[in-house]
């Protein structure tokens, strides 16, 4: 049942993303919410024991993808998206700290060697939008700082989960900023080129990969020796 989920996610991305090339709204409402929806009953079935905060964070990124299916008629649908993938970032957070070893992990020098070229790229894209941003300066500042975090705590999660799932779900938080920084530009500043095609190429890739990432995490026991 499972592979049955993940074949669902792949054609509602497929639909997504087709739907974006042609401007074909119908195709647009119809796929776009099934996507996180199809991963997280695949989650749910794949995972032993599922977590809750990995779950609300879907939730919430679904909640998130509805809202802004109707932002062009009320700008509040957008305010509500952008806090909903807050909210949806703040688990994943979360979720990350439940599916690490217990350890001291990384040092801190460590630390601020990989986190300073994602808060380095967060101030770039602020930098460039902060004049464009209106009166939601505030709002997209929070949003920024708590993808960050998003993005070094799945940095920081190196050493203390198996290799395949550090691997996959900094892969996801990577792509996550870039689609988000993708959308920001091209809200905020300019339209870009077939903006919205790679915003959900690079925003579906990035969910399917921390999913499957926080899957492959095995506590330190089922480690083979």
């Amino acid at each position: 049942m499972k592979k049955l989920f993940l074949v669902l996610f792949g054609l509602a991305v497929a639909g997504e993303l087709l739907a974006m090339l042609t401007d074909f709204g119908p195709l647009h409402l119809i796929c776009k919410p099934l996507i996180v929806l199809a991963l997280g009953c695949y989650y749910r079935r794949a995972a032993p024991r599922p977590a809750a905060l990995v779950l609300a964070a879907l939730a919430l990124s679904w909640l998130g993808d509805v809202l802004l299916l109707f932002q062009d008629g009320n700008a509040l649908f957008f305010i509500g998206g952008l806090l909903a993938f807050l909210s949806a970032h703040g688990s994943y957070i979360g979720a990350y700290r439940g599916h690490q070893w217990a350890g001291p992990g990384l040092p801190a020098g460590r630390r601020a060697l990989l986190a300073l070229p994602i808060i380095g790229a967060g101030v770039a894209l602020l930098t460039a939008l902060y004049d464009h941003l209106g009166p939601l300066r505030l709002p997209v500042l929070g949003y920024a700082a708590v993808l960050v975090l998003m993005v070094l705590g799945a940095l920081f999660r190196y050493g203390r989960t198996t290799p395949a799932s550090f691997a996959w779900v900094t892969a996801g938080a990577g792509l996550f900023m870039v689609s988000d920084s993708v959308l920001a530009l091209n809200k905020f500043l300019a339209p870009l080129p077939a903006a919205g095609f790679w915003i959900m190429l690079t925003y579906s890739t990035a969910q399917l990969c921390i999913v499957k990432g926080l899957l492959a995490h095995q506590p330190p026991g089922a480690m083979p020796a």
